[in-house]
């Protein structure tokens, strides 16, 4: 998720309380619940970051919704005042969803931001803006929006916005790591995938290419997420001799997962939904200069200098083909997408989010 990006070196800049999700009161105070959490410091000498789990005193309650909402806002407060004991006299309340709105009305935070890094609705047809999420927009100090098409469609609700991208940990993607062990058996040439395996992935088109191009491995590393009616294109995929589904990984060997491919793939199906999406992936697979090849997104156009873009399967198995060959793999090509994934360090885009959270 980008937001542990951001609030990470956010806590470089300033003292951040990150607040957990509460669990609900089921979980903490039946019989067999779990224990209660701590206040979980990261070393001071690297991160102002606090995790914050209120636990059992402050649990997530439903009914009745008077309750549920004094609950809620009490964990604000609380984090609020542990940053004044701290000496913090600048309060900044960071939003990165609509269902926190309530946040607003919890303490007198001295600038408000709504940081927007999806179309929430999560539906594969354009809908109306939720009047919601709209006046949220709209009461907040300033707006973050990650992606071009959802600035379109919401960034003229509030003079302060701002467009910043997704990042990338440029030098932890670009630096060379060892090949991971459970790919070395894996026949090259290495079609690969990184990222949750989820019902917006053309699987359907994967299945396709895996069948037509058997010399080619697919390999897809990530946990699953929701599939829907696609369940049964995995399966298929799956159980072909040229897929391989590694599972999920630490978030720190995805480089190493990366750079063990040939091309990089961003196989979205294209919707509504996906033309809102900015992949967090699509930097970090330029980092790694390995060749990336992509579903037509509204995130990747005008990228073509550094991403092959395919509709059709005929398209991709172009595409595929182009990316292997010596011309996508020559040094100065590998420079080309290393130098775009660069112009989009997490170090410089946070530096813009900080400079607008200082008084």
């Amino acid at each position: 998720m980008p937001r542990h990006h951001v609030v990470g070196r956010l806590a470089r800049h300033f003292d951040v309380i990150w607040i957990e999700p509460a669990a609900g009161w089921r979980e903490y105070w039946l019989p067999g619940a779990t224990p209660e959490a701590d206040i979980q410091s990261t070393p001071p000498e690297e991160f102002g970051l606090t995790l914050y789990d209120p636990g059992r005193w402050l649990p997530e309650f439903y009914r009745p919704e008077a309750l549920a909402n004094w609950v809620r806002k009490q964990r604000v407060i609380s984090a609020c005042r542990m940053l004044k004991r701290r000496g913090c006299t600048h309060i900044v309340l960071y939003l990165w969803r609509p269902e926190f709105d309530w946040a607003l009305d919890a303490i007198k935070a001295d600038f408000t931001c709504y940081h927007i890094d999806d179309e929430y609705r999560f539906s594969v047809n354009d809908l109306p803006n939720d009047p919601r999420e709209m006046a949220l927009i709209g009461r907040v100090d300033q707006v973050i929006i990650h992606s071009r098409k959802l600035l379109e469609k919401k960034g003229s609700a509030n003079p302060c916005t701002m467009h910043i991208p997704n990042g990338v940990d440029y030098a932890a993607y670009a630096s060379p790591a060892p090949e991971p062990a459970d790919m070395a058996h894996i026949p090259r040439p290495r079609m690969g995938y990184v990222g949750v395996v989820k019902s917006q992935l053309d699987l359907d088109l994967m299945l396709q290419l895996a069948r037509q191009r058997p010399e080619w491995s697919f390999v897809l590393v990530g946990p699953q997420g929701h599939l829907g009616d696609k369940a049964e294109l995995l399966s298929q995929l799956a159980a072909l001799p040229n897929v391989y589904l590694t599972g999920n990984r630490q978030l720190a060997d995805l480089p190493a997962y990366m750079q063990a491919m040939d091309v990089c793939l961003m196989c979205y199906e294209v919707c509504d939904y996906t033309h809102f999406i900015y992949p967090l992936k699509l930097n970090e697979y330029l980092a790694t200069g390995r060749p990336v090849v992509c579903s037509p997104i509204d995130s990747v156009l005008g990228l073509e200098h550094v991403v092959r873009i395919a509709g059709n399967f005929q398209e991709w198995e172009l595409a595929l083909e182009d990316a292997l060959s010596v011309e996508a793999n020559a040094s100065s090509a590998i420079t080309n997408r290393q130098h775009q994934a660069a112009l989009h360090d997490w170090d410089t885009l946070v530096q813009q989010i900080a400079d607008r959270f200082r008084p």
